[in-house]
């Protein structure tokens, strides 16, 4: 396979292929290693396979006396996700600004989802190890979530990144005297010129480092998401930004249930003009007792680029207290994609009829139905599908996958979007849906 080089071009986007030559394997799906799209480059998820065998013959633990499946794991996906970024005329510890980590576990259950009960029973020790070997130390902002599975048997991790390629320097942010951050050796935010990237932030407080985190296992998702926007705002004002800067928004829930009580929360700490928001549920967090974990991508004080928000009557009205998408700069934020309507229930048509349960393609009906109500909010951003970059697509069962995956890529001709796809431990906030969506478009003036 032909390397394709990086051009960078501030009114295209193009996709990046290493080139078996660097070492990286060629994908099955129909996705693009990366893209960039002017000054960004988004890097797929990459997971330890090599798309012929299953597992890459590197990454076989033969011995677990010898080796850990998890560190031979994150060398190979950490060390091929440079090799990407290079071919991207990039640098990972440069360029880049923000990392997820998706690793695998079965835990936490069905039934500890619904206690409340979030830890997924892991240590990510052997990864970061690993990654310290690779990424100058702190990391950037970062993100470590639980999942139920990937799309290759026996990966164990799955990595993406967003990388910034401009001529400022990164600024790493460190945490206000009293604000406990979340483990993980990463920086708690970073500024890079006009943009602040804040790592996922949980509510547990550190004592002291003898005393270990005071836990929230008590605490209702109300007050675990207050105390964390707390946390948040303070770092966002040492980065020179603010809460009413945000334009994009991660929230990661345990059970569905906690939705509605986050989203109470959410209304008084972004009373206007709230940002992008994409909801995940049944994810796995790093402390016990943790219903909740926020991430935050902000413009700052004196950005000279400017926040719209985007509105439009060709497509459902949002879940909760959040915007179809937020235009900032050259950058589209989707929030949340199912296939919902605008009472916030499954649209008509998205499951078999009970009478015919053979008849039917839910998981390719979700998608086409997304994907037209993704095209009329791109057009109201004044840009278009094909300029999609990063995809991150969660199944509530791979069962959905090749229908969902085949419907999805018949809408990108030409360089397909750099994507991740996730299975959960469960069924969405909207009961039915299949297939939730997280999504970021170009759109240059």
């Amino acid at each position: 396979m032909a390397t394709k080089s990086a051009t960078k071009n501030p009114a295209t986007k193009e996709a990046i292929w290493p080139g078996l030559e660097a070492g990286v394997p060629k994908p099955l799906m129909p996705y693009s290693p990366a893209i960039r799209a002017g000054d960004w480059v988004f890097i797929a998820g990459l997971i330890a396979s090599d798309f012929q065998t299953g597992l890459a013959p590197e990454v076989v633990n033969s011995n677990s006396y010898l080796d850990n499946e998890l560190a031979l794991q994150s060398n190979f996906v950490l060390r091929n996700l440079a090799s990407t970024i290079k071919a991207c005329d990039c640098d990972i510890n440069k360029n880049m600004v923000r990392m997820w980590q998706w690793l695998v576990s079965e835990n936490p259950s069905q039934s500890d989802f619904h206690k409340g009960d979030n830890w997924p029973s892991m240590t990510l020790k052997p990864y970061l190890n690993i990654r310290d070997t690779i990424v100058n130390s702190p990391a950037p902002p970062s993100s470590y979530l639980g999942v139920r599975e990937l799309l290759c048997l026996g990966t164990a991790l799955e990595v993406d990144m967003i990388c910034l390629d401009d001529e400022h320097q990164p600024q790493i942010i460190e945490a206000p005297k009293g604000i406990s951050t979340a483990s993980g050796g990463h920086s708690c935010g970073m500024r890079r010129g006009d943009w602040v990237f804040l790592a996922a932030e949980n509510a547990a407080d550190l004592i002291s480092a003898t005393e270990g985190s005071t836990q929230w296992h008590i605490d209702s998702i109300e007050a675990q998401a207050e105390h964390i926007l707390e946390k948040l705002s303070a770092i966002a004002k040492a980065s020179g930004s603010s809460l009413a800067k945000a334009v994009k928004a991660d929230v990661y829930i345990g059970h569905p249930s906690d939705f509605a009580g986050m989203d109470k929360v959410w209304k008084r700490y972004f009373p206007d003009n709230p940002p992008a928001r994409v909801v995940i549920p049944y994810m796995g967090m790093g402390h016990k007792g943790n219903r909740i974990e926020i991430a935050l991508t902000l413009l700052t004080n004196d950005a000279t680029i400017k926040a719209q928000t985007i509105k439009t009557p060709d497509a459902p009205k949002p879940l909760g207290h959040e915007p179809q998408a937020v235009k900032a700069g050259d950058l589209l934020f989707f929030s949340t994609q199912m296939a919902f309507d605008s009472t916030g229930n499954l649209a008509d048509g998205m499951v078999r009829h009970p009478s015919f349960p053979w008849y039917g393609s839910p998981g390719q009906a979700q998608m086409r139905y997304m994907m037209k109500n993704i095209d009329a909010i791109c057009k109201a951003a004044n840009t278009n599908v094909e300029n999609i970059c990063r995809r991150v697509c969660f199944h509530s069962d791979f069962q959905w996958f090749a229908e969902s995956i085949e419907e999805w890529a018949s809408y990108f001709p030409g360089d397909k979007p750099a994507s991740t796809t996730i299975r959960l431990g469960g069924p969405f906030v909207v009961p039915g849906a299949n297939t939730l969506l997280d999504l970021i478009a170009y759109a240059p003036d």
